[in-house]
């Protein structure tokens, strides 16, 4: 499988120290299948902080998630879970399923945009029910994120290019 990580520069040796915390799944390096997606973040990050757009491409062996090799957790599609999840590890919040612990090595699912964001807001303060947060979900286009944040799982990551992105 091919993963690709779109920053501000090419990237030589993952840090984990340096990742951001409090992003959807905790603080981890996260990738995607989709190379637009990945092209996109390029853009907006090279925007926010300078540099030039760079899709860092690696190869992954998804055979290894089907593996006792790691501790994997895997949202197929969006659920209360995930959502409790992904607010959660931005809200560094310990009571309730998170990675902050960095209990798993990889965690896979979709991507949760500002729009759902703020869906989640509206329900973690009650403003609305579970029916109507599936419901807000049901119809968002969702694109995937795979986020590595032990260095077990960083060192099945096999770097193969990097290229700057047009802006």
């Amino acid at each position: 499988m091919i993963l690709y990580h779109g920053t501000n520069l090419a990237i030589k040796d993952i840090d984990l120290s340096i990742c951001k915390p409090h992003k959807d799944f905790g603080q981890g390096y996260y990738l995607t299948t989709l190379e637009d997606q990945a092209q996109k973040m390029a853009k907006r990050v090279a925007r926010i902080y300078g540099g030039n757009p760079t899709v860092n491409v690696y190869r992954f062996d998804e055979t290894v998630l089907d593996k006792d090799i790691l501790s994997i957790c895997r949202f197929e599609q969006p659920t209360i879970d995930w959502a409790l999840f992904v607010t959660n590890n931005r809200n560094d919040m310990r009571d309730g399923e998170n990675n902050l612990d960095f209990k798993y090595d990889v965690v896979i699912g979709p991507v949760a945009d500002d729009d759902l964001s703020m869906l989640f807001s509206l329900f973690t303060d009650g403003f609305i029910d579970e029916t109507a947060l599936m419901n807000g979900m049901k119809f968002k286009r969702l694109t995937d994120q795979y986020s590595f944040h032990t260095k077990r799982a960083i060192e099945l990551l096999h770097k193969e290019r990097d290229y700057l992105v047009e802006p």
